[in-house]
């Protein structure tokens, strides 16, 4: 059989118009589908894979590929958070995502349509209502279950006996077995990123990488509870390791087609006696590769450990910091100080890493005097990049769940609601918090201090990809 597998991120904007050019703004590739793209390939099966943020027209690869395809499969995401000096506003992906598959289902009636992904693991059931046009829903990991749904495609079982599925049968949605999940994480192959050497990925708005840029995940779940997070939701609220000779052996194979890396964990570091096998294991084979970690956190931030990073070829560190505020803090169970923010931050420039930081605005305990406090604390600590956003409950985060219980959400109100005063979420109208947004970016990124460090960092290394980056930013901001 052949699969044609399609990432539809949450910032795409359907267009029928085939010839019309679609802006560029990858990220990284979706590993996800190339997870599943492994699993299908080994099966010997022959699959495709269209990026719709990293394909220049994506309609026309889409038209030229459904001929052939038996089996079209796409991941969905809920929402996403777009950053604009205009204030934020969020986009619901779920919708685009719907849009493709009706346009798929016009050209190739008879054509399944399987959706997964974060959208589907949230609501599993009520995706098939969302887009009417898919044939299957999946929950949770999917690739176990996609080797079942070949068979049943197949005809060789039946789509009552998979588990984690939701299928339409005579125009009802009806339920397969439980949805279960994959523990030993080791025994699924290393994503097939061949799928995707056609694109281009890491480059953002903020930070470009090193060329030839790809991702992995050496984990699913969380060991943590952040009430504004989902992630446990999307992982059934089990935190799954992989083995660190499986991690390390995916190192060694990416350092033979790529320059950087990002891990994209939410906490790599969590488990300080893994990572540091991890890292002792690469400085041993000795990889040349740049490694991004997506997951530190500022509680494991000792000199030993970063030394040991650096040897290993660590570049770049991305922290989840949210606020200046130990109160606030404390109501998002971070279980983190200002104190070990500090001493993270100023470790971590010191060490010479790439250091990013994100902030919350807008819990609903905040006052003016808070928010004020977060944005005079971000332009304190030798941050590279601070990302600023506006908290929003999402749907299956504590946070979420508590307002629903108090009836401050409907769930017929969307996936992602604003901290919004009129809402009763918060103190602050969504004007007010897209003004403090734009006031914190602002008084951040135009400082004459900041934009004299950054020029120096980049004339010192000779990085012209942030450079370019940096300028990008300044001309956005003004």
């Amino acid at each position: 059989m052949k699969f044609l597998l399609l990432q539809i991120p949450p910032d795409y904007i359907f267009t029928s118009k085939i010839d019309k050019p679609q802006k560029i703004s990858s990220y990284h590739p979706p590993l996800g589908l190339l997870y599943l793209g492994s699993v299908l390939e080994n099966a010997g099966h022959t699959v495709e894979l269209i990026d719709f943020l990293a394909e220049s027209y994506p309609l026309k690869s889409l038209n030229k590929e459904l001929s052939t395809t038996d089996a079209v499969g796409i991941s969905v995401f809920s929402s996403s958070y777009e950053e604009t000096m205009h204030g934020g506003k969020y986009t619901y992906a779920y919708k685009e995502s719907a849009k493709v598959a009706k346009y798929i289902k016009e050209i190739e009636s008879d054509i399944p349509i399987i959706i997964g992904g974060p959208h589907c693991s949230i609501q599993p059931k009520k995706s098939l209502n969302e887009i009417p046009s898919a044939d299957i829903s999946v929950e949770g990991d999917g690739e176990q279950v996609i080797k079942e749904i070949v068979e049943s495609i197949e005809g060789r079982k039946k789509l009552s006996e998979i588990h984690g599925i939701y299928y339409r049968k005579n125009d009802v949605i009806k339920k397969g077995k439980p949805a279960t999940i994959i523990e030993n994480l080791d025994s699924i192959p290393f994503p097939a990123r061949h799928l995707v050497e056609k694109y281009e990925y890491g480059k953002t708005s903020k930070s470009n990488f090193k060329p030839r840029f790809t991702s992995m995940i050496t984990g699913r779940g969380c060991p943590f509870n952040c009430r504004f997070c989902t992630r446990n939701t999307l992982g059934f609220k089990i935190f799954r390791q992989r083995s660190v000779e499986n991690v390390v052996n995916e190192i060694k194979k990416i350092n033979e087609s790529y320059d950087s890396v990002m891990i994209v964990d939410d906490t790599f570091l969590a488990d300080e006696q893994r990572a540091n096998e991890i890292l002792d294991k690469l400085i041993k084979i000795g990889t040349d590769i740049e490694i991004y970690v997506q997951g530190a956190r500022v509680d494991t931030a000792n000199r030993k450990l970063y030394s040991k990073m650096k040897n290993a070829g660590v570049k770049h560190l991305y922290y989840g910091l949210e606020s200046a505020n130990q109160d606030v803090l404390d109501f998002y169970n971070k279980n983190a100080t200002t104190d070990q923010i500090r001493k993270a931050i100023n470790l971590s420039s010191e060490m010479d890493f790439f250091t990013v930081g994100t902030f919350i605005l807008g819990a609903p305990i905040e006052t003016k005097e808070h928010i004020e406090k977060t944005i005079k604390f971000a332009c304190s600590l030798p941050l590279d990049v601070a990302l600023f956003t506006i908290l929003t409950y999402k749907y299956g985060s504590d946070i979420w769940d508590e307002a629903v219980k108090n009836g401050k959400i409907n769930v017929r109100d969307g996936y992602t609601i604003v901290a919004d005063l009129r809402k009763g979420l918060g103190n602050f109208t969504r004007d007010e918090l897209d003004e403090f947004y734009r006031e914190a970016m602002k008084r951040f990124y135009l400082r004459p201090r900041y934009i004299t460090t950054q020029m120096l960092k980049i004339f010192k290394n000779r990085d012209l990809y942030k450079m370019k980056a940096r300028i990008n930013q300044l001309i956005h901001l003004l």
